[in-house]
């Protein structure tokens, strides 16, 4: 009776250890926005204990990268770092509070920094906030972007993000028109006009921002599919 009763426990209190373990997993996927030419491909981000080598796309998202629980100051560095002591100084860092638990990595150009060329921006990405079939719009640039996404309106200030809702009900193209507005200047121009898929099983992150030589805001868009957990594991 008594070997019945503990096998009993352990059967409850595996699934609950093991989806405790889940809830604390944090994701972290990267991008690295026009990268110049001779720009590091790959760099070693430290969360205070270990670091590990990470690929810095341009034109996609890198895998999901597996950071610990809790309060992070993540660094980047050209080197792997074995020893918090020994941890150089100025490195391009990010702070993650204990909240986030899923995030984009934004990479930038720094030249001026010389453990690593970057600079690192967090933008949060937790699935309450941010889920399936919906586009996280990030505008960088100086200007206000205005339009439409399917049959939404779009209107992003200078430097703003928004979250809009997923633009079509079921796989398919729907239309993306939008422009942008100079300050001082009441006058739209032409910033994008063409179609997306809509995938509704993956959630979308779309980027505005201005490169040095060009006029014309540049609009890139990645999904960002997570495949499902396979079954009989968390």
């Amino acid at each position: 009776m008594r070997l019945l009763t503990l096998l009993v426990l352990l059967l409850i209190t595996l699934p609950l250890a093991a989806q405790k373990k889940a809830s604390k997993e944090r994701s972290c996927r990267i991008i690295y926005l026009s990268a110049p030419a001779g720009a590091p491909t790959k760099l070693h981000l430290f969360d205070g204990k270990t670091s590990q080598e990470v690929e810095l796309p341009r034109m996609n998202l890198s895998g999901p990268y597996t950071l610990p629980p809790g309060r992070l100051n993540l660094r980047m560095v050209s080197e792997p770092v074995a020893n918090p002591k020994k941890l150089p100084k100025g490195a391009p860092h990010a702070v993650v509070t204990t909240n986030v638990r899923d995030f984009y990595l934004l990479v930038t150009t720094d030249s001026k920094n010389t453990i690593a060329p970057v600079s690192l921006r967090l933008i949060n990405a937790n699935t309450d906030r941010f889920s399936n079939g919906q586009i996280l719009w990030l505008n960088l640039s100086p200007h206000t972007v205005k339009g439409t996404v399917g049959n939404q309106k779009l209107r992003l200030p200078p430097q703003s993000r928004r979250i809009i809702k997923p633009p079509a009900n079921s796989r398919a193209n729907y239309p993306v028109d939008l422009s942008f507005i100079i300050t001082g200047d009441k006058r739209r121009h032409p910033l994008c006009e063409t179609s997306w898929l809509h995938d509704p099983r993956s959630r979308m992150i779309a980027f505005v921002f201005t490169e040095k030589g060009r006029r014309t805001p540049r609009v890139l868009a990645f999904p960002d599919f997570r495949p499902p957990p396979k079954k009989g594991k968390p």
